[in-house]
């Protein structure tokens, strides 16, 4: 007996069970109708031995005619146990086919009841002729709720009836795009959904078309998920056209450098091009840091302050990612105020300098009333003819001297007070408080107080522009001398300590103290009533360009401690190692 083919191998579970079904029923028609047949016989035989017995008599035509009739009774049997073989075999067929055809329609109903894509079948007149478990679920309607249903559709949008309407038209005239379509539908319990919607024709055997299936799935987060993402995306789109930095992201390919993305910025100054990407790299390709650097860019003839950073793109690619934000107007501004200070500091060593005119003239005229004295002392020794080498000699030595010593105070004036750019160099602490301790001498003998240096041997140079810091030392002690003037005391000291690798200066007087010393640095905030408040700010801002602090502290004692700080500077090949010494 020939086996039906199998389609699908998933199939045999489901034949099996209907062919165990099946088993007891195929052979109880051919099987009953020959139990049937042979009691017939048997009874036909049973006849004819009855006949046979109580004929005492039988003809010779007459047993002729009967075994003519039993070999047509045998005949026929045969004929008959023929048919009922034949019946059984096609019978037991039949079980096989129904088997098969059951089978393979369970298969079918269990992949419909186990798809998460609702189905659904329209006739050609629009009315709902099928659907599937999930689609009922999607719905939250019953199988028998939905069949044979016409519009509206009990799953149609309150309201929306018009442009369901139009999507179904467009559904029955087949022109569906093969993308699909976007509707939205509302559950039994309210709620709504938005699912994409796909059909295709649904056609009988013979080719003809019956109706449309449809597939629904729902797109509701999916499609939530999209639009976050798009609103993110642009979101970050607008941030990065709207900055004013040049973003920029090459990646090196075997053609030369490809632009994957520039932002709004970089396309106004550089165009669409790497270009300018290179330009601004400055040659650190392979030597990215997280350090930014300042590079000019001539093409647009601009200063730009350039970050670099490798990451990787989306496909996998190691790119460059470049940040370039315009500086020009900054350095600019960097210079001006750089030349704005320098104008301040040379303004505020001339007002120093005005301040200490009168002090400045009284010890120019004791060097210069000297030489005259010497001077004349010597005409008045030749005239008398009293005159000797030696009493000469020791006189125009004398008037040498003083005349070397007012030549000293002109030109310390002059260096002091001349504008010049700042030079950083190594320079002797001691050199710096002799210079500025020279001015401020002047006035400490005006109000008649001593200056003590505390310089510990062997202090290390320090790097600074000597200049400024004399400036400096000499505002601070200027202020201690104006706080002591009318105190009783006559000592203002100024102690040097090494806190490696700084040099630490300290300015220790014994005048009436400070009640805010954390406003003292504060523009235009000033304790002396004719003073401007800006000395110790300029003082402060010198420091710290010196890569120093500068602070105030009360003294214990009484008056005020004022601390700055200067860097050590490189200790050359051939000078020995500084250890830090105390000073007493």
């Amino acid at each position: 007996m020939p086996e039906l083919p199998s389609k699908s191998l998933l199939t045999s579970s489901f034949y099996d069970s209907a062919k165990f079904r099946k088993r007891g029923l195929y052979w109880i028609t051919p099987v009953f109708v020959l139990v049937l047949y042979l009691l017939v016989m048997a009874g036909f035989f049973w006849l004819q031995r009855l006949h046979s017995e109580s004929v005492m008599f039988v003809t010779m035509d007459e047993e002729t005619r009967q075994q003519r009739l039993l070999f047509f009774v045998i005949a026929l049997s045969l004929i008959i146990i023929i048919s009922l073989l034949a019946l059984w075999r096609y019978t037991r067929f039949r079980a096989h086919a129904e088997a098969a055809l059951q089978a393979e329609t369970s298969f079918r109903r269990a992949m419909e009841n186990s798809m998460s894509t609702g189905m659904r079948v329209l006739d050609m007149q629009g009315r709902i002729a099928y659907v599937n478990p999930a689609f009922c679920r999607m719905m939250g309607w019953n199988e028998a709720d939905l069949l044979g249903k016409s519009t509206p559709f009990p799953y149609w949008v309150p309201g929306r009836y018009d442009e369901h309407q139009r999507t179904l038209d467009i559904l029955m005239s087949g022109k569906t795009p093969s993308t699909g379509l976007e509707v939205e539908a509302q559950r039994r319990d309210g709620s709504r959904f938005t699912s994409r919607m796909y059909v295709s024709a649904l056609r009988d055997p013979n080719g003809e078309q019956i109706g449309w299936m449809t597939s629904m799935t729902d797109i509701t987060e999916p499609k939530r998920v999209r639009e976050a993402l798009a609103a993110a995306h642009e979101r970050f789109m607008t941030v990065l056209e709207g900055l004013d930095d040049a973003i920029s992201v090459v990646a090196d390919t075997v053609n030369g450098r490809e632009l994957l993305f520039a932002n709004r910025t970089y396309r106004r100054l550089f165009g669409s091009q790497p270009q300018g990407h290179a330009e601004l790299l400055a040659g650190r390709r392979g030597r990215f840091t997280e350090d930014s650097i300042e590079q000019y860019a001539p093409s647009v003839n601009s200063w730009f302050e350039v970050q670099h950073r490798m990451l990787v793109w989306t496909d996998g690619r190691r790119v460059r990612l470049q940040v370039a934000r315009d500086i020009t107007e900054r350095r600019k501004h960097e210079e001006e105020s750089r030349n704005q200070q320098e104008k301040i500091q040379l303004t505020s060593r001339l007002t120093t300098m005005g301040e200490m005119a009168s002090s400045l003239a009284h010890e120019l005229n004791q060097p210069l009333t000297a030489i005259a004295n010497y001077n004349m002392a010597a005409v008045a020794m030749v005239k008398s003819g009293r005159a000797t080498n030696e009493s000469l000699l020791s006189a125009l030595e004398k008037a040498a001297n003083q005349a070397e010593r007012a030549g000293k105070i002109v030109s310390r004036i002059r260096e002091f007070v001349k504008r010049s750019e700042p030079r950083r160099q190594r320079v002797p602490v001691e050199e710096i408080v002799e210079h500025a301790l020279d001015f401020a001498e002047i006035d400490a003998r005006k109000r008649q107080i001593r200056i003590d240096a505390i310089i510990p041997d062997h202090i290390p140079h320090v790097l600074a522009d000597p200049i400024l810091i004399e400036q400096v030392l000499l505002n601070l002690v200027k202020n201690g001398l104006e706080a002591m003037n009318h105190t009783e005391y006559d000592l203002l000291t100024v102690e040097i300590k090494l806190q490696s690798p700084l040099v630490e200066f300290i300015v220790t007087d014994r005048g009436h103290g400070i009640k805010e010393p954390e406003r003292l640095f504060e523009p235009f905030f000033s304790t002396k009533s004719e003073g401007l408040g800006m000395g110790l700010n300029i003082c402060r801002t010198i420091i710290e360009s010196h890569h120093g602090r500068l602070w105030a502290q009360a003294n214990p004692e009484g008056g005020t401690l004022f601390h700055f700080t200067l860097p050590c500077a490189p200790q050359e090949p051939n000078e020995l190692p500084i250890t830090e010494e105390l000073t007493v």
